[in-house]
């Protein structure tokens, strides 16, 4: 019941906050949707930009559906904000889940370098201009491609295919 709670009143202020509650809170409709796509019943989820932690509350909740367990997904994620990482870490504490939710910011701090998860949920912040692309232009990352610097999309999409798994 807390951990609904608390969803509702995230809802409630990224709702107040418009535009800028998007950087937190992707509505629950549409991570459910994500999810049930991709079906995440074990292994090792990842969210580089994981806001509150809701695309992996989603993933536990459609595992317990299911018939799993709580844990049967190791669950990994990175947030640069740090308000932001804090309420990552509340949601996913009050219902009990276990996740690495690192604070930093996922293309010039990367918290998680080495990890190959088999399932990338995410929602990141498409679009975003100022994300001083211009300092990554040798990051092995970029196997398609150097991203634009004026643009992240590219850089996102490249991110998570260095994160998955085969």
């Amino acid at each position: 019941i807390l951990g609904r709670t608390y969803e509702y009143c995230l809802s409630m202020f990224a709702e107040q906050e418009g535009k800028r509650g998007g950087e937190f809170f992707t509505p629950s409709c549409v991570v459910r949707t994500l999810v049930e796509v991709l079906q995440p019943f074990k292994g090792r989820v990842y969210d580089p930009c994981c806001g509150s932690g809701g695309m992996f509350v989603q993933s536990e909740e459609f595992i317990l559906s299911h018939g799993g367990r709580l844990g049967d997904v190791a669950i990994f994620g990175q947030e640069a904000n740090p308000t932001t990482w804090r309420l990552a870490a509340m949601n996913l504490a009050i219902r009990g889940i276990d996740g690495q939710i690192a604070h930093g910011d996922t293309f010039h701090n990367d918290r998680h370098p080495d990890l190959r998860a088999d399932f990338i949920l995410a929602n990141p912040p498409f679009n975003i201009s100022d994300w001083d692309g211009d300092k990554l232009t040798e990051d092995p990352r970029w196997v398609h491609g150097i991203p634009p610097k004026g643009n992240a999309n590219f850089a996102w999409l490249q991110h998570m295919l260095a994160r998955l798994s085969s």
